[in-house]
């Protein structure tokens, strides 16, 4: 469609997730309109970003040292593992502030479709982490879709002859939503997890 380089920057941006061909063109024109200083400290937060960041030799968790911040605080418990997809998840739950303990980002889910199976994950790691009999509670908070449910009946069967305590999250209707809008499966976990009220 454009000559050159502006058609390779729109190529390379349509290749990053979520951003499709006329979104790719709406950002290449913005950068190409950007005053150059602008461009330039995106250039280098990108070139420093893969210079500097890796994931953590513990959880897995994007670090900028060998062990990311959580797996160095002492205060977390390393009794309760909470076992999620990506490192964005582990953003989410903290935004909660209700999780105390550490993490395990397995690094995808199951998805027999895209041809990633259970030795594409960090489960190994998982189960190296769990050797030492410290840890008393595996959460699973995978995604709550097909491959995320997959992920975790595989690790519920995997872990269930180590006689730790296996959780899932709760999931169910969200505040604010209709009844009548719920697919039955949501509205079906919503009452397999519904909880007594006192008045």
């Amino acid at each position: 469609m454009y000559e050159g380089v502006v058609q390779d920057l729109i190529d390379e941006l349509g290749r990053l997730p979520g951003v499709g061909p006329k979104s790719a063109q709406r950002i290449a024109f913005h950068l190409l309109a950007a005053d150059p200083a602008d461009v330039r400290r995106l250039v280098d937060a990108l070139t420093e970003v893969k210079a500097r960041v890796r994931f953590c030799a513990v959880c897995g968790n994007v670090a900028e040292q060998e062990r990311c911040q959580i797996c160095r605080d002492p205060r977390r418990s390393a009794a309760v593992i909470c076992v999620v997809e990506e490192p964005k998840d582990v953003v989410a739950i903290e935004r909660t502030r209700e999780f105390r303990g550490t993490y395990h980002v397995l690094g995808g889910a199951i998805n027999p479709i895209d041809n990633v199976g259970p030795d594409d994950l960090r489960i190994s790691q998982l189960m190296s982490r769990l050797a030492d009999g410290s840890v008393t509670e595996v959460i699973l908070a995978t995604d709550p879709n097909v491959e995320g449910e997959a992920t975790a009946t595989y690790l519920a069967r995997l872990l269930a002859p180590m006689g730790l305590r296996i959780t899932r999250l709760a999931s169910g209707l969200p505040v604010g939503g209709d009844l009548e809008y719920a697919d039955e499966v949501t509205l079906g976990r919503a009452f397999e997890g519904r909880r007594q009220i006192s008045a």
